[in-house]
């Protein structure tokens, strides 16, 4: 198994080597073109003496074997190459790039016969050069990622990233229980996930489309209607989530020890919508219900005041709705109204 620190290591290894290779052709180029360089004026005494006594190994004694040298180098760091991942790799674009670059790689040699000036030659031989060695290493590079992908496959790894899932459909009254399907040795498995707690909090994250209420939150209402639990359902996109809901509990509604009703609140549609009193005298057993409700409709009215809650210009007049709210609740039609669930 290959770690981090492993690929690290081999990539510093091939690059090390392509850098032995470049530096192998760029001295070659230095001896073959040295009286051109000198015109240049870049040549220094140091890198003279330090080349010449490089040259003494006899590597440079003829334009071959410097070539060779260099071109080993780079097949080796060539081996070591990964590359990017593509399933579409011609092998007619890897010929083309290794037998052109070879022609020009070795044929350059011919500039040092042309009838032309120096520097011209020495610029063409060096252009020519490197442009046969960049057409090698392209076509090394493509070759070595071909070789790889003929010995593997899987080249995107997908059968090595699979691990056993559970399968087991874990269930009680609370669960929520998503079918799922994965990959295992090359064969399709069926799996569940599990959520055996939902009341830890359940947070489902998705881009706009990415597939949240169909892979989720229908099977979450679906599931819960069935199991007998009572929703209070946002649909955002109405009526997609609602008409699930609907369905199910008509499906589901002998479930119920108490028979459930269905209401649905829409702003948008009032055709479609059922009423409600948010301020129904009924609905309210203490003084705080209908000091919530002055708040909620004060602070609705007037967004600022949301910022300064605490002052004596916005608490009053909040109070004030308050003891109208209350007033009419308790001294509805005339005559005092007892509150729900109490005696008086």
């Amino acid at each position: 198994m290959q770690t981090g620190e492993d690929i690290q290591g081999l990539r510093k290894i091939t690059e090390f080597t392509r850098l032995i290779s470049i530096f192998i052709l760029a001295i070659h180029f230095y001896i073959s073109c040295y009286l051109v360089f000198q015109h240049w004026g870049w040549t220094a005494n140091i890198t003279t003496r330090i080349i010449t006594n490089i040259a003494k190994t006899g590597l440079f004694n003829n334009s071959l074997k410097p070539k060779l040298a260099a071109l080993l180098c780079l097949v080796i760091s060539l081996l070591g190459v990964k590359g990017r991942k593509d399933e579409k790799i011609q092998k007619n674009a890897i010929v083309a790039y290794l037998l052109s670059g070879l022609l020009i790689y070795f044929i350059s040699v011919l500039c040092f016969y042309l009838n032309a000036f120096a520097d011209f030659i020495a610029i063409t031989y060096m252009g020519l050069t490197a442009t046969g060695y960049l057409l090698i290493l392209t076509g090394g590079g493509l070759l070595s990622r071909l070789i790889r992908i003929s010995l593997n496959n899987d080249i995107f790894n997908t059968e090595n990233e699979t691990f056993p899932q559970e399968e087991r459909l874990l269930e009680n009254e609370f669960s929520i229980n998503l079918p799922a399907k994965y990959n295992l040795k090359d064969k399709i498995r069926g799996s569940w996930i599990n959520f055996i707690n939902p009341f830890r909090g359940l947070l489902v994250i998705g881009t706009p489309g990415a597939g949240k209420s169909y892979f989720v939150i229908r099977h979450i209402i679906t599931q819960h209607i069935k199991k007998g639990f009572t929703l209070f359902l946002y649909d955002f996109k109405y009526d997609d989530l609602t008409r699930i809901a609907y369905n199910t509990l008509l499906k589901n509604r002998n479930g119920y020890k108490i028979t459930p009703k269905f209401y649905v609140i829409n702003f948008d549609d009032l055709s479609r919508t059922h009423r409600c009193n948010p301020l129904d005298p009924y609905s309210m057993d203490d003084i705080t219900d209908a000091t919530e409700a002055a708040r909620t409709i004060m602070l609705g009215l007037n967004r600022d005041w949301i910022k300064k809650q605490g002052d004596f210009f916005v608490e009053s007049p909040i109070n004030f709705l308050t003891a109208i709210i209350w007033y009419l609740r308790k001294y509805k039609d005339g005559r005092v109204t007892p509150p729900k669930n109490r005696t008086v």
